[in-house]
């Protein structure tokens, strides 16, 4: 047993510290960037913001529409190759992503897609825990089978295995163990890495080693994502500030709550209609039950299952985040989202905003 005393940080723990620009508008900032990818050579360019293979947010009507903004969308592993066939000449490969299990029947299922539909050429091989020697010899073996694809691995926090998955044979390697809204594996397990200094640790060992990462998990607000990429993601993946949209699919349930005023004439409470969609994380025990049937019982759920807000269309919420994302680079004097690290200098705080109306208001 050891015991590391150095600080680790998370999003809430620091805000960016403002400095002189020369920036006008957030119009001047371009958050377009362009990649090549360590091994298999490929160029992308687009937003590098991305969807989460997660149930209600990496879906195929939520890739349709985030491609138009040039943001990404990690397909749910149990899409199908029916439900792919008519839409997927809509789909544009350049924002379009494949997820995979490590499992033998997951890489059937993958190969069975890459084979029906030779345009796609990005693969997510996803698990919650990545410090597996099985996962780094998957990693590898997908690798040795696409080996002009762009291969996502992930999770892990520590330079050490970021670096032993781009060995590997991945290109960009997914940060993140427990960050999640709904994500409770620090709570099941007591494993976890303060999300901003697992972006500043893996980023700093693939950047040395000409590879990428992504931030996946832990941001709130557009002020989060910005943080994300001030501390050195090169991605950045959304789960929850994507959920309870018209895009995520699934049924809107209804509630009546208290409006905090009443009748006049008979005193009682009015009530307003509130509208939800469920959301859960993908080692719950809903997911486990929709996606395997049940679940197994060598296993505890390590995710949540919640009603987030019914928000409408997402294009509202990615103007939203492109928004607050554009108005962090005036705030540092860049230019663009490349120049975004370099203009960040984070600040610890003990408190981050003024909520006494956020609370007064739920």
């Amino acid at each position: 047993m050891r015991i590391e005393s150095d600080l680790k940080l998370d999003f809430s723990d620091v805000l960016i510290r403002p400095k002189r620009s020369t920036l006008k508008s957030r119009k001047d900032v371009q958050l377009l960037r362009q990649y090549k990818f360590r091994h298999s050579s490929r160029t992308w360019q687009g937003i590098p913001i991305m969807a989460s293979n997660m149930d209600g947010v990496g879906t195929l009507a939520m890739a349709l529409s985030l491609q138009t903004q040039h943001l990404l969308t990690v397909l749910v592993k149990s899409i199908t190759l029916e439900e792919l066939k008519p839409v997927a000449d809509q789909l544009l490969p350049d924002y379009t992503v494949f997820s995979t299990g490590t499992s033998e029947s997951d890489l059937a299922r993958l190969q069975s897609i890459l084979k029906a539909f030779p345009q796609f050429y990005m693969i997510c091989i996803d698990v919650a825990n990545g410090y597996s020697e099985h996962f780094a010899d998957f990693v590898a073996k997908v690798r040795s089978l696409y080996p002009d694809y762009v291969i996502i691995a992930g999770n892990v926090v520590t330079g050490d295995m970021t670096q032993e998955l781009l060995l590997r044979g991945a290109d960009i390697v997914k940060v993140g163990i427990g960050p999640g809204s709904v994500c409770t594996t620090r709570i099941q397990t007591g494993v976890g890495y303060p999300q901003l200094s697992a972006i500043i640790e893996c980023a700093e060992a693939a950047h040395g080693m000409g590879a990428l990462i992504i931030g996946d998990g832990g941001c709130t607000s557009p002020g989060d994502v910005a943080k994300a990429f001030g501390a050195g993601a090169d991605f950045v993946m959304l789960g929850g500030m994507l959920a309870g949209h018209d895009q995520g699919g699934g049924s809107i349930l209804e509630q009546y709550e208290p409006s905090g005023t009443f009748d006049p004439k008979t005193q009682l409470p009015i009530l307003n209609v509130q509208k939800y969609i469920q959301f859960y994380g993908m080692s719950s025990d809903t997911a486990m039950t929709k996606n395997q049937q049940e679940m197994a019982n060598y296993r505890s759920s390590e995710g949540r299952t919640v009603k987030v807000p019914y928000r409408g269309d997402v294009q509202k919420t990615v103007q939203d985040i492109l928004g607050g994302l554009r108005s962090t680079c005036t705030y540092v004097g860049a230019r663009t989202l490349k120049e975004l690290p370099r203009g960040t200098t984070f600040i610890r705080v003990q408190k981050q905003f003024n909520d006494v109306f956020a609370k007064s208001n739920k």
